[in-house]
């Protein structure tokens, strides 16, 4: 009997000792989110990030480099969450470049848009 107890106490406690290491890991590896603030880090390369805003791109960047360390250490909701904070600058700088690129755009119809105006008024 008192084999039985020791056997089923040391059970026990690698059971509890396996539940709370799963929760200090708990939760998925986020492959998903990495691939989703890559992506998003890729568009913004693609609409000129790294001209009209390069610290946010640099900063999705960074926090996807933090990310993966975190991945490695098998912390994936601080990795997930990252990767989400990643995504949405990304996005975010992304936006911003293209509206930048639409203002310049703008601006330089407009500026053709009064040369012909002028051009308009020199010949009357």
């Amino acid at each position: 009997m008192n084999k039985y107890n020791s056997t089923l106490r040391a059970a026990s406690i690698i059971g509890i000792a396996l539940a709370v290491g799963g929760c200090a890991r708990s939760g998925e590896r986020p492959d998903a989110e990495l691939q989703t603030a890559e992506a998003s880090i890729q568009q913004a390369v693609s609409a000129d990030a790294r001209e009209f805003d390069p610290v946010l791109l640099n900063q999705a960047q960074n926090r996807v480099a933090d990310a993966e360390e975190l991945i490695e250490q098998e912390k994936y909701i601080e990795a997930e969450r990252l990767l989400e904070k990643a995504s949405v600058d990304a996005q975010l700088a992304g936006a911003r470049s293209e509206t930048a690129k639409a203002q310049q755009a703008v601006a330089e119809i407009n500026q053709n848009i009064d040369a012909l105006r002028d051009q308009i008024e020199q010949r009357q």
